[in-house]
């Protein structure tokens, strides 16, 4: 198997927790949520993010806000719904839960304690 492969299934596995994860933080303009993954080493391009966005959107985990720019024309900026929030937390458990198992398969002995 391909290595770059498996790494980016991985990454697509995690890139919606990533965002909302952003998203949490405060509202933001599909530019800044990029520059924010690749600021944590997560590359990912429009053409990915845009489809992301309407489909977070169409659950009716996010929301949007045009707000005027000085660098152009209005922007679409992207919050979470209280439902987002909602689905985030399960997220951030679902993600505890996935941490704790692969840290115990790589470390067996914290099986036996």
């Amino acid at each position: 198997m391909n290595i770059d492969n498996a790494k980016s299934q991985m990454r697509k596995g995690m890139l919606e927790y990533c965002i909302l994860l952003i998203l949490h933080r405060a509202p933001a303009y599909a530019t800044d949520i990029i520059q924010q993954l690749e600021e944590a080493r997560l590359i990912i391009v429009e053409g990915t993010l845009y489809p992301l966005l309407t489909r977070l959107k169409n659950d009716g985990l996010l929301s949007y806000q045009w707000q005027e720019s000085t660098q152009g024309p209005p922007r679409k900026y992207y919050a979470l719904t209280p439902e987002g929030e909602t689905f985030l937390s399960a997220m951030d458990q679902a993600w505890e839960e996935l941490d704790n198992t692969v840290r115990l398969l790589k470390n067996p002995q914290n099986l036996l304690q």
